[in-house]
This record gives structure tokens, C-alpha cells and sequence, in this order.
């Protein structure tokens, strides 16, 4: 009969093979926090905005801003989106590999696998951070 207790030394490789991969989730935890950070402060700018009265002259021209304010937030929320997936296929990840320790299957090709998935939706989510950080370094930012 098949045991499915891992020994000791498979219980250890799979612990040091699955250590990057943690670390990776941690770091992806971290970065959607960051991101859900600059949505708030996006939400609460574009709040200020609209309560703008329109016969206020010194301000009115500060509703021009929406449009930036929204193209942001999007890619902002598909940063998270393509963060969150990158969190999942990494606990995917994590998963797979103690299962299949647990099985005894041969798991290396697929761990790899769902790594570089993992860093393909993580590099995704990089790039949209790096294009709302573009649009945000604008005039409309410095005022009020």
C-alpha cells in the first residue's frame, strides 16, 4: 500500500523548493497593498473633484482631471487583478508541490510551470503600475 506521508528528506526538499515561491506571495501580498493604497488615494482625489462646484473658477478646471483620474483607477484595478492571480497560481503552486510529495509524483516540471506563470501575471501587474505611475506625473496632481 502506497503511503502517503512524505518522509523527512522529501518533507525537506519540498520546503526548500517551495521557499522562493512563498517568498514570492509575500511580496505579491505587499504589492497589492500598495496598489489598493494608490486606488484609495485616486477614489478620494476624484471625490474632491466632483464636490467641486462649477461656479468655483479657481477650481472648476480641475474636473478636466476625471478622465486621467478613471484611466488610472482602471489600470490600477487590473494591476490588482493580474496581482491577485499571480497570489492564486503561487498557492497553486504551493500546493502542487506538497501534494505531489505526498504522492510521490514527480512534480518539478509543473512547480516550474506554475512559476513562471505565477511571474508572467506578476510582471503583467508591474507593467500597469508603471503606465498609471506615467499618467500620474501630471500638472493636475500639484494642485489644490
Amino acid at each position: 500500500m502506497l503511503s502517503l506521508a512524505p518522509s523527512l528528506d522529501q518533507l525537506s526538499r519540498i520546503i526548500g523548493s517551495v521557499a522562493a515561491p512563498a517568498f514570492l506571495l509575500g511580496a505579491v501580498a505587499a504589492f497589492i497593498s500598495v496598489l489598493i493604497s494608490r486606488i484609495n488615494r485616486i477614489i478620494d482625489r476624484s471625490q474632491f473633484i466632483h464636490s467641486i462646484n462649477d461656479a468655483d473658477r479657481e477650481r472648476s478646471y480641475l474636473k478636466a482631471d476625471i478622465p486621467r483620474l478613471k484611466r488610472r483607477a482602471e489600470l490600477l484595478n487590473r494591476a490588482v487583478l493580474y496581482a491577485t492571480i499571480c497570489a492564486i497560481v503561487t498557492s497553486l503552486l504551493i500546493i502542487v508541490a506538497f501534494v505531489s510529495a505526498m504522492l510521490h509524483l514527480s512534480h518539478e516540471y509543473g512547480v516550474a510551470i506554475f512559476f513562471i506563470l505565477a511571474l508572467a501575471f506578476f510582471l503583467l501587474s508591474l507593467i500597469d503600475l508603471a503606465r498609471e505611475t506615467r499618467i500620474g506625473l501630471h500638472d493636475f496632481d500639484h494642485h489644490a
